[in-house]
């Protein structure tokens, strides 16, 4: 029987929307474990910085410092006034044993073959009780094209997240859920995908324009809820983890 193509009705884990309401939940984060360096200015690296748009954000609140392993990215992000880049790997990170405060890893740690390498890596160059903060996809049967398209390795589970953060020498501070706004539809559109065949090259053709926006906007709150609570389930994982000494 013949495949075929279609375009994807609804746009899923990257669009502009996406990034902007994961921006949000994430700063806020990102602001309460600086809050606690309180003799200087913390210093922040974010493993796989892309084009900078993170270190923006990271850099209202301590001095931040990207690795990438794109030659293109950094130029971009140099371009757009971002100098404390660097090229490298995750599981190999140019940098000296306990250099920073805080260590970021957005969607990043799911591309790697080893991520106990990885989370031992940016362990390393923590200072002692300096602190990791992961955003990964989970669940694996949330698994569709875009985890195929972007080279992920896995999805995960926090359990599954936690027990390797601590085989990599952290403590646990927190793990929820994040996301849950998409947690169905993209369930049901992945499900249905599998179930007819239907193939498409990314999942980033997007149709529903105003579908998109509300949920988009509904994402951004989880923001103000996860000061308050965690989450039991959603598209994404979230992990703030300590450096043991």
């Amino acid at each position: 029987m013949m495949e075929h193509t279609y375009p994807i009705l609804f746009r899923v884990e990257q669009s502009h929307w996406w990034h902007t309401g994961r921006r949000k939940i994430l700063a806020g984060f990102v602001e309460e474990i600086c809050r606690e360096v309180t003799d200087r200015r913390p210093r922040i690296l974010d493993v796989g910085c892309g084009t900078g748009a993170n270190l923006l954000m990271l850099s209202k609140y301590g001095d931040a410092e990207g690795v990438d392993i794109s030659e293109d990215a950094l130029a971009f992000c140099r371009e757009r006034g971002l100098d404390k880049v660097r090229l490298g790997a995750g599981e190999e990170l140019p940098y000296d044993d306990g250099t920073f405060d805080l260590v970021t890893a957005f969607d990043v740690v799911e591309h790697m073959d080893d991520d106990l390498g990885g989370l031992s890596e940016m362990r390393r160059v923590l200072r002692p009780g300096g602190r990791v903060l992961l955003f990964v996809p989970t669940f694996m049967f949330l698994w569709g094209v875009q985890d195929d398209v972007s080279n992920h390795r896995r999805r995960y589970r926090l359990p599954e997240l936690r027990r390797v953060l601590e085989r990599a020498g952290f403590e646990i501070e927190r793990t929820t859920y994040a996301n849950i706004t998409f947690f169905l539809p993209i369930l049901v559109i992945r499900k249905l995908m599998r179930l007819t065949g239907i193939k498409a090259a990314t999942e980033n053709n997007i149709n529903v324009t105003a579908l998109n926006g509300v949920l988009g906007k509904l994402f951004g709150v989880e923001s103000s809820i996860l000061r308050y609570m965690n989450l039991p389930f959603g598209v994404s994982g979230l992990c703030v983890a300590r450096r043991k000494h």
